[in-house]
């Protein structure tokens, strides 16, 4: 089914953004694992509506009530069942989606896979709101990943053509104090992945370059008080990942990773490494070189992202998410009517973001984290 991910473990999500409840069934984690709740807590506030003049006004605790899979706060080997209650929600503003379906959502095409007897209210199936039960899966997953060593962190790369360029390695230098031969060496970007998502969560925007945080924030702002929206992406990069991990053909990493992004209702577009950028270089330009560093091999340049093959080569696995701009504005826009078959105007009604980036980090990393702790085990199996 379309709700389900994995395949050494399995999510099933379920729930409708104003149906009771939303929630998650995890299966496949092993017995004995502990999980700091208040860890998860806060993962989960990061994407909570209702914290920011930058997101939508709707205010929901996002805390999960968990039903089954743990002793405690030790994981117990059962399925983890998980349920987040709708407690704010307001169905009226999404009556008229059923005959008048919005441009840019999926209204019109539910409306024809289901025959109209789809849940509109804010979106139902379909609503940013699912990534809530996403978090609390990947969430459990990026603290089993750091176990072992494995770091995801996430940045926001650009809002609409404002664009961070600041590279890791100059952040790391600035922030961190490096040297420069201590912030090209990709061991230390592994050994201080915690710090660095710990000064990217700090920030309201987390961003490299504070000068341009500012800059999006007022870009937001000024779509916001149009009644528009802007869209942006988001960079992801994955540290401590052994080489080996992962297949070629269907079960790549690109592929697990891509499966599990694009669950994420506003992503259209992913890319790996230097990404389509690639495509204006030389194979002289494009390789990575492969060295030799401490003693184990490394490869000069990144292009890859950290993949071959689908596998992984032991090089950060960095990818980036392209969002679309939230579909739901006040500007008047063209649409139909289903019932009588005109065309008609549409102005959008309710609490939207005007700018779904800001809270999609950490959606964008749990994502991440499912997929890499769904291949991970496949790596113990073939190193036993």
């Amino acid at each position: 089914m379309s709700s389900c991910f994995g395949n050494n473990i399995r999510l099933s999500v379920f729930g409708q953004s104003h149906s009771a409840a939303i929630g998650m069934t995890l299966d496949g984690i092993p017995a004995g694992k502990p999980i700091d709740f208040d860890e998860l807590k806060a993962f989960l506030a990061r994407r909570a509506p209702g914290n920011s003049p930058l997101s939508t006004p709707r205010k929901e605790a996002d805390e999960p009530e968990f039903l089954s899979g743990f002793a405690g706060n030790i994981t117990c080997g059962a399925p983890i069942a998980a349920v987040i209650r709708n407690t704010n929600t307001i169905s009226t503003d999404y009556s008229e989606f059923k005959i008048h379906p919005r441009p840019g959502h999926a209204d019109y095409t539910a409306s024809v896979k289901y025959h109209g007897a789809q849940d509109h209210s804010g979106g139902g199936h379909f609503s940013g709101r699912l990534t809530a039960p996403i978090c609390i899966a990947g969430g459990i997953c990026l603290q089993l990943l750091e176990n072992e060593g494995i770091h995801v962190f996430s940045r926001i790369r650009s809002i609409g053509n404002i664009c961070d360029d600041t590279s890791f390695e100059e952040f790391l230098s600035e922030r961190l104090h490096l040297h420069d031969d201590q912030s090209r060496d990709y061991d230390f970007l592994k050994n201080e992945a915690k710090e660095i998502r710990k000064l990217l969560e700090s920030e309201p925007l987390p961003v490299l370059d504070h000068v341009k945080s500012e800059m999006m924030r007022d870009l937001i702002l000024e779509y916001k008080n149009k009644g528009d929206s802007v869209g942006g992406v988001i960079e992801c990069v994955i540290t401590g990942l052994p080489a080996g991990i992962g297949d070629p053909m269907f079960d790549g990493m690109e592929n697990r990773i891509s499966a599990s992004v694009f669950a994420i209702p506003a992503v259209k577009g992913i890319e790996f490494g230097a990404g389509f950028a690639c495509a204006a270089q030389t194979g002289s330009e494009n390789n990575d070189e492969f060295c030799i560093e401490n003693g184990r091999v490394r490869t000069v340049t990144n292009n890859c992202g950290g993949i071959l093959g689908g596998i992984s080569d032991g090089m950060p696995i960095v990818f980036r998410a392209a969002f679309k701009p939230t579909p739901s504005i006040a500007i008047q826009q063209r649409s139909v009517n289903l019932e009588t078959m005109t065309e008609e105007q549409l102005s959008i009604r309710g609490r939207h973001d005007p700018c779904i980036v800001v809270r999609a980090l950490p959606c964008i990393e749990a994502a991440a984290a499912l997929a890499v702790y769904d291949a991970f085990p496949e790596h113990r199996y073939l190193n036993n």
